[in-house]
């Protein structure tokens, strides 16, 4: 079992790291005030905490008026704080930004730079003149032994008609011969099965 002290003193570990981190604008804070719990936005708590002070003054608490005007006031320090450091933020990135860019902007002068003072070897040969494939020589062409067609391919307007076929003559049933037939007398031939 534990002891008692290792507990208190993770809990004080975790108390102290419970500082408030990342966007503070937009983070919901639960404020104990002196009328109870406050919960919002710190622009929230500040509009709430100035609501209850003008509340309290009209009621004639001036000691309450000031409690709750120091509770908005120490939210709109936090809230002043917080926008400070998002204000320094976007300036610190929109100043890389600008460094960044005037970094591209020197590399791509020095680039053009390079490349104006290269001698450009396309410009200085005369532009390539279109070449006419009919003026090319051609290749001979082999000439193959005349047959009864010269040409290379046949098709069917150059063949010649089919001859008419003569008409066939009717088939003659055919005779089985005698060894073939079934015995009559039922002897050793095997019946179908039905």
């Amino acid at each position: 079992m534990r002891s008692s002290k290792s507990r208190s003193r993770n809990k004080n570990n975790r108390n102290n790291n419970n500082r408030p981190s990342g966007n503070i604008v937009n983070r919901v804070f639960d404020s104990s005030g002196p009328e109870g719990k406050v919960r919002g936005t710190p622009q929230q708590i500040i509009d709430k905490y100035n609501q209850l002070a003008r509340d309290a003054q009209l009621a004639g608490d001036r000691v309450a008026t000031e409690n709750f005007q120091q509770h908005a006031e120490h939210y709109m320090r936090l809230l002043s704080e917080a926008q400070r450091e998002q204000e320094a933020r976007r300036e610190e990135q929109e100043r890389q930004n600008r460094e960044r860019q005037a970094e591209r902007d020197r590399e791509r002068a020095e680039r053009q730079e390079r490349e104006a003072s290269r001698p450009a070897p396309a410009a200085e040969q005369p532009a390539p003149v279109a070449h006419d494939p009919s003026e090319a020589p051609q290749p001979d062409v082999m000439s193959m032994p005349e047959t009864s067609d010269s040409s290379l391919v046949e098709t069917p307007e150059t063949q010649a008609p089919p001859k008419p076929r003569k008409p066939r003559a009717p088939r003659k049933p055919r005779v089985k011969p005698e060894a073939e037939t079934p015995a009559q007398d039922g002897g050793d031939a095997p019946e179908a099965a039905e």
